[in-house]
């Protein structure tokens, strides 16, 4: 736990944010770790991956969904957050891997560019699908392209990029690995579609954030897991659906 700082926060659309942060940024070990922020005049805290990190900021990427987002939308640069910090096990970049593919849908997109980001540093330039609804969702496909990514973009209604899903664009690519992270609905039909391994990265609603309360207990082929604490990511082959 720690508090931090708002240093800058910005409209990406027309209902996502980017707020950057200063504080302590030890506890994030790996791409996909998440952190539950403490809003005030709500009970729950909200879980939010981590966009990117340095030594001195964090960036986080949130759609407003409720009351809650809605009130992290209207803070202001210099005020302090409570933030559980370095929450879940992130992916595994030691996998053995040479062209891999990182497949996000919405609100799944931002762990996605610090993995990418991460990959690049181990000499590993991934390829990148984003999903959206429609043009206007669309955010961060110039700084996966900045990280020297092949990225492409994918809209359900062909308002931009290619027309469809995520799954429909992956035959355009060679890759030996997936990393995904999105609805589960999506996660599904990238399990189904990939005839390789891959990790991917849940979202779920959460009243913890650190494993205490149970509620987004999963059943995998090794046991019961929880989202929060065991995951947000797991591997391909224990995933029951």
């Amino acid at each position: 736990m720690g508090i931090y700082t708002i240093e800058s926060i910005r409209q990406l659309t027309y209902d996502t944010y980017e707020m950057t942060l200063s504080g302590d940024m030890s506890w994030i070990k790996a791409p996909g770790q998440f952190v539950n922020i403490k809003i005030d005049g709500f009970f729950l805290r909200r879980p939010l991956s981590v966009c990117d990190i340095d030594d001195r900021y964090m960036t986080l990427i949130f759609k407003v969904a409720g009351e809650g987002t809605k009130a992290l939308s209207m803070m202001k640069v210099s005020s302090q957050l409570d933030i559980l910090c370095g929450l879940g096990n992130g992916y595994d970049i030691n996998v053995s891997i040479s062209e891999p593919l990182l497949i996000g849908g919405g609100c799944g997109v931002p762990p996605l560019y610090y993995l990418a980001k991460t990959l690049k540093n181990k000499g590993i330039t991934p390829s990148v699908v984003l999903g959206f609804n429609k043009k206007e969702d669309v955010f961060y496909e110039d700084k996966f392209k900045a990280l020297g990514c092949n990225v492409c973009v994918c809209t359900v209604d062909g308002s931009y990029g290619y027309i469809g899903l995520v799954t429909d664009i992956m035959d355009m690519f060679d890759y030996d690995y997936t990393f995904s992270c999105g609805p589960e609905g999506m996660l599904k039909a990238i399990y189904d579609k990939s005839i390789v391994s891959g990790q991917f990265s849940f979202e779920e609603r959460m009243g913890c954030g650190f494993g205490a309360c149970m509620g987004c207990t999963c059943k995998t082929k090794y046991g019961y897991k929880r989202i929060c604490k065991d995951g947000p990511v797991l591997f391909k082959e224990e995933i029951l659906w």
